[in-house]
């Protein structure tokens, strides 16, 4: 059997997560031989500038799924949530890894009980777009600062005094081992996270049938099934890449999902909130059902006036 290339990112944070992966497919197949491939991407090149004022979607995507399509590698592993909606010609995503930790987190200095624990002034570090907006609603007298770096860089500003704290997913500090440094866990029903934060997701060539039956192995179905109506929101709401969007899904029984979405402009004054349940098996139906009360409510103003800055 040949080895099983593996694409990713090559910050340590992607390492960790595909090495996850990666055991979870030498555990069902002990005889595969598995090789990393490291991917510099567009993201990782450029540190300093806001996501939201890079041109183009897909920045820490694009550059791991070329490897697949040079064939340099058969299987890339992402963080879903970094993931553009529109799906790549000639790619699937065949498995999502299980889902443990969607949440925002705080990183401060000491443990706190909420974010009204935080002083009024606070320099709170963050590079996403959702994360300002929710801030500025739930707690505006903060001070929000643009942030980018990979997690430790951003927690060593913490640290060094630079920043009274620091938005992050929970995911990365638990996958990195530095789950000790979280300050307080944002309800995602309240905090609500981006889109299929948390997941992982598991991409081959769509033409590449022995690759796919083999990555079953790795697929974790709940987490499937909640991280789809995540995304059918987001697709059918088309925000683009630096628009304020939240949505979680999450299983409350074995038959019932739900649904969460937050929309809202920079500023966090014109803010639209929604919560949905109903059946597992109407998940889809309620995704669209969702961007529809959204879009109704004022929601495609507050995404067209985020395109046209």
């Amino acid at each position: 059997m040949k080895p099983l290339r593996v694409a990713t990112r090559s910050s340590d944070l992607a390492l960790a997560q595909s090495g996850m992966v990666i055991d979870a497919l030498r555990n069902s197949h002990p005889d595969l031989e598995i090789q990393i491939v490291k991917v510099l991407t567009k993201g990782d090149q450029d540190r300093t500038t806001a996501l939201w004022k890079m041109g183009g979607m897909g920045f820490f995507t694009t550059q791991v799924e070329q490897a697949l399509l040079e064939s340099r590698a058969e299987v890339a592993i992402h963080s879903f949530k970094d993931m553009p909606t529109q799906v790549t010609e000639g790619l699937t995503v065949a498995a999502i890894f299980e889902r443990r930790w969607p949440e925002d987190v705080v990183v401060a200095c000491g443990t706190i009980q909420s974010l009204d624990d935080l002083p009024t002034g606070a320099r709170i570090g963050t590079s996403s777009p959702r994360r300002i907006a929710l801030l500025r609603t739930l707690k505006p007298d903060l001070i929000v600062e643009t942030l980018r770096g990979n997690v430790p860089t951003r927690m060593a500003r913490v640290k060094e005094g630079l920043l009274d704290g620091v938005i992050v997913a929970r995911a990365g500090l638990e996958r990195l081992g530095v789950a000790d440094r979280i300050s307080l866990i944002l309800k995602p029903t309240i905090f609500t996270p981006a889109p299929a934060q948390g997941a992982l997701a598991i991409q081959c060539r769509s033409d590449d049938v022995e690759t796919k039956e083999l990555l079953q192995s790795a697929n974790h179905k709940p987490t499937r099934l909640a991280v789809d109506v995540e995304r059918t929101v987001l697709a059918g709401l088309h925000p683009g890449c630096h628009a304020p969007v939240g949505v979680y899904a999450e299983l409350k029984s074995e038959n019932t999902i739900h649904l969460s979405v937050f929309l809202a402009d920079m500023e966090g004054k014109t803010v639209i909130r929604k919560e949905m349940q109903g059946p597992i098996q109407n998940g889809q139906s309620m995704a669209q059902e969702m961007v529809r009360q959204v879009l109704d409510d004022g929601g495609d103003t507050i995404l067209q006036g985020m395109e046209n800055k």
